[in-house]
């Protein structure tokens, strides 16, 4: 089954996570987006990419009930999958826009704060790094991927108290670019990656991987370490105990 959908129209291509009502995430789901990233990353007709989710969610993160299924050994071969994915957008040659059309909680979240530019809709929907509220840490990349954006104050504030932020406050921390109201929010979106899109290509690709490419270094230098340190913590009798509870469908 496909559960990324994509989509292709005046140099752009946008490719919609759709999988169930809240398009979590599993190893299907990150298979399945490298394949089509790598693939629209060939394509010298597409000067832009939009990624974006279905009906309400961007995306709730992680398919926690179905992972809970899984012994510790798969679970962390999960984690390095979900990890490489995001460090391969972050450094993806092209722009990359997050149009956050609904909620964006935890490897939801990653994936929004892996792209050049995000634009979120004004509404209900929120965006969150909200580990810590169900007992659960974050990894080395996410949490460099976010200071990149934010900084060490701000990355902080974020990380310890797990709140959801809606499009307007999430402007004001710089976890996004563009808070936009419903009626507006494809138009915004289109017109950032059409503005980036337009951007020398190899230029913006030498650009982007000089801004990055140091942050990316330091993620893939810690990120086994972090993953190791998650897995124990995520099967501790308490943070065990707090994912049973969670119901995503």
């Amino acid at each position: 089954m496909d559960f990324v959908a994509l989509q292709k129209g005046n140099g752009i291509a946008t490719l919609t996570l759709a999988r169930g009502r809240v398009n979590a995430l599993n190893g299907t789901v990150v298979d399945q987006l490298r394949t089509q990233l790598k693939n629209v990353e060939m394509d010298r007709e597409i000067g832009a990419v939009i990624l974006t989710g279905s009906g309400k969610f961007f995306s709730f993160g992680f398919d926690i009930p179905a992972f809970l299924a899984l012994t510790k050994e798969e679970f962390a071969e999960y984690l390095v999958n979900f990890t490489d994915l995001y460090t391969y957008l972050f450094l993806f040659p092209k722009p990359v826009i997050a149009a956050i059309n609904g909620h964006a909680m935890a490897g939801g979240c990653m994936l929004a704060l892996a792209c050049d530019h995000r634009v979120m809709a004004i509404g209900k929907a929120k965006i969150s790094l909200n580990e810590i509220g169900f007992g659960s840490s974050v990894f080395a990349g996410s949490t460099e991927m976010l200071r990149f954006w934010v900084g060490n104050a701000k990355a902080t504030e974020i990380l310890y108290t797990g709140a959801m932020y809606q499009a307007e406050q999430a402007k004001d921390l710089g976890l996004v670019h563009e808070a936009s109201t419903e009626q507006n929010f494809t138009a915004a979106v289109e017109k950032a990656a059409s503005a980036l899109q337009e951007k020398a290509s190899p230029a913006f690709a030498s650009i982007k991987s000089l801004l990055r490419k140091s942050v990316a270094e330091e993620m893939r230098r810690r990120e086994a370490g972090s993953i190791k340190e998650f897995v124990e913590i995520w099967y501790s009798e308490e943070t065990w105990a707090n994912l049973q509870k969670i119901k995503i469908y």
